[in-house]
């Protein structure tokens, strides 16, 4: 499965990454797509079976969406936004 990570800084993408890497996933940055709202401009695509790759979301992460073939289905929100 494809997920996508937005964050509230560009900080939190990075440090998103370093997790998704260390947990064994390909992870990318890159800017968000249009059809989803972020902070900070960017996310983190990474792929894999648990859309939790470090076992907690940092705080730093606003949402994380699943990809899909008619779009995008919602996993995690913070409760801020």
């Amino acid at each position: 499965m494809v997920y996508i990570a937005t964050f509230y800084s560009h900080f939190g993408a990075v440090r998103f990454k370093r997790i998704c890497e260390g947990a064994g996933r390909k992870a990318k940055m890159m800017p968000v797509p249009r059809d989803l709202s972020s902070s900070c401009g960017t996310c983190v695509r990474y792929e894999g079976d648990d859309p939790c790759p470090g076992g907690a979301y940092p705080e730093e992460t606003e949402q994380v969406v699943e990809k899909t073939d008619s779009g995008y289905r919602e996993v995690y929100r913070t409760k801020d936004s």
